[in-house]
């Protein structure tokens, strides 16, 4: 089975990407869709650029697609892309999100390859606590919820960080996994890299929300 990953560089991606190595499957793209107009329905904007340093930590081909993020027309541009690799099947990381999941289906359909979505409504505890346990270094790039603040910005989860996010999700009732946008992740490493990534940058705070800039990627 030869596959690609839809991926934005966070942790749904990652564990979707890890899914399918352990199938043994041939992943031979890793596909990022780069929004270059303000808005997206479809695509994670910020810190996308960490892909092609995954890739490269993978061995895997990296493949960026560039839209203006235009609503219909960016899964349009997506599918272009992807007709001009040869593949079986592409897998994304999706949660929850019935918006993206089936446009994703829609547009594997009408290319005659198969789409998997691993993570389709697993229990978010479980996903959390199984990234952490597997040895993926996610990093929290922003936060947008009460309950998460600044010091928050840049931190990898661990099992200590993750029993206190836990603990502030059931708080102040927000999804533990980020999923309603409460935080946004990359991960710096994980299982399928050969090596990590170091990211440097500064956190920016508005009182309420805030997000980690980033200024400088490295492999380590």
């Amino acid at each position: 089975m030869r596959v690609a990953v839809l991926s934005s560089g966070g942790k749904d991606s990652a564990a979707a990407w890890w899914w399918a190595m352990c199938k043994g499957w041939d992943i031979t793209h890793i596909v990022t869709v780069v929004v270059d107009g303000e808005d997206s329905h479809m695509f994670q904007i910020p810190g996308v650029e960490i892909v092609r340093y995954q890739a490269k930590l993978a061995g895997t081909n990296y493949l960026e697609v560039h839209t203006e993020g235009i609503e219909n027309v960016e899964i349009q541009d997506l599918q272009l892309a992807l007709q001009k690799i040869d593949i079986d099947a592409l897998v994304c990381g999706a949660l929850r999100s019935d918006y993206q999941k089936s446009r994703i289906e829609r547009m594997c359909q009408d290319l005659g390859i198969i789409s998997y979505t691993p993570l389709w409504h697993q229990s978010p505890q479980e996903h959390l606590s199984g990234l952490v346990a597997n040895g993926f270094g996610v990093m929290i790039t922003s936060v947008a919820c009460d309950g998460l603040d600044e010091s928050w910005l840049g931190k990898i989860l661990d099992e200590e960080s993750l029993k206190r996010l836990i603990a502030l999700s059931s708080k102040f009732r927000f999804n533990v996994d980020g999923e309603g946008g409460e935080y946004e992740t990359l991960v710096v490493n994980g299982p399928h890299f050969e090596g990590q990534i170091k990211i440097d940058g500064m956190s920016q705070w508005s009182g309420i929300r805030g997000e980690f800039r980033i200024t400088d990627i490295t492999l380590a």
